[in-house]
């Protein structure tokens, strides 16, 4: 039906009254209450942007690391340092802060912050050396890391899982058997 114009309603009308299609149970329904119909954009979608954007985007620049080290999680409610960054220059400015001034006070305190979440980690990680523990872990991964971690048990699985096993093993004996065929041939 890709090839025919018009929405659902008009389309299977098309079906219908071209005996194409038996009629089906809905159409009389819909055609007493037609869905809505939503006006079209021609394409030219609006970009949504914030007041803080041109600050993120800034952010970014002086920080091209913090995109793989402090990555975006959806689902969290802490928001990332880049927007915490462009919300910390908004604030400032507010306070009649000239914008360099407050992008370089934001900065430093995102920097700052970094460095105490480093510390803190090489503190948790003392202690447990001391108390004859393993370290725990990283409470800031970076986001590979954390992929790299979520990914490591698929990985070692491979050599263990014995389903897995029995499909490479079948994999090799159908290889083999191709290259006999080969061969004889």
């Amino acid at each position: 039906m890709s090839y025919m114009k018009g929405d659902l309603l008009s389309r299977t009308r098309k079906l219908v009254k071209g005996l194409a299609k038996a009629e089906p149970v809905w159409l009389k329904a819909m055609e007493r209450v037609p869905p809505a119909t939503f006006p079209r954009t021609d394409g030219k979608i609006k970009q949504i942007s914030l007041p803080e954007d041109p600050y993120i985007k800034k952010f970014f620049k002086k920080h091209p690391e913090s995109k793989y080290e402090d990555a975006i999680k959806i689902s969290a409610f802490d928001p990332p340092p880049a927007r915490i960054f462009g919300l910390r220059v908004l604030e400032l400015k507010e306070q009649a802060v000239t914008e360099d001034e407050a992008m370089a006070l934001a900065d430093m305190e995102y920097r700052t912050e970094k460095k105490e979440k480093k510390k803190a980690y090489a503190r948790l990680k003392q202690i447990a050396r001391f108390q004859g523990k393993r370290a725990p872990p990283n409470p800031f991964p970076s986001a590979v890391k954390e992929i790299q971690a979520e990914e490591r048990k698929y990985v070692r699985d491979r050599f263990f899982n014995p389903k897995i096993l029995a499909i490479v093993k079948r994999m090799k004996e159908e290889r083999a058997s191709e290259i006999q065929e080969r061969a004889a041939s």
